[in-house]
């Protein structure tokens, strides 16, 4: 296993500070899913022209949908044959497809 890049302390502090805002962001588009303010399928049309949005991990987003919860979230995942690492870049058309009719 290879050893971490060294980092000066202010690379290190950017880093962080954009990690926290990279959080942030991700909760907040986690709450307004959950408020109903964003569809799934608006969401998905944010994939190609939001990074926060493209590196989203689908169960995340999933079980963020009113009415849908952890257990749902990942059985319609496993039927779609999406894996539970997957990030809403990665998901393919037929995937797209499959959950929009599920969750659209």
């Amino acid at each position: 296993m290879a050893n971490p890049p060294s980092l000066s302390s202010e690379q290190r502090q950017a880093a962080l500070q954009k990690a926290a805002e990279v959080r942030r962001a991700r909760s907040e588009l986690k709450a307004r899913l959950k408020m109903g303010s964003v569809t799934f399928r608006e969401l998905l049309d944010q994939i190609d022209t939001d990074e926060v949005v493209a590196k989203t991990k689908v169960l995340a987003v999933l079980e963020s949908l009113p009415g849908v919860g952890k257990v749902k979230a990942r059985r319609t995942m496993e039927e779609v044959g999406i894996a539970q690492s997957r990030r809403l870049r990665g998901l393919g058309d037929q995937q797209r497809e499959k959950l929009l009719a599920e969750f659209g």
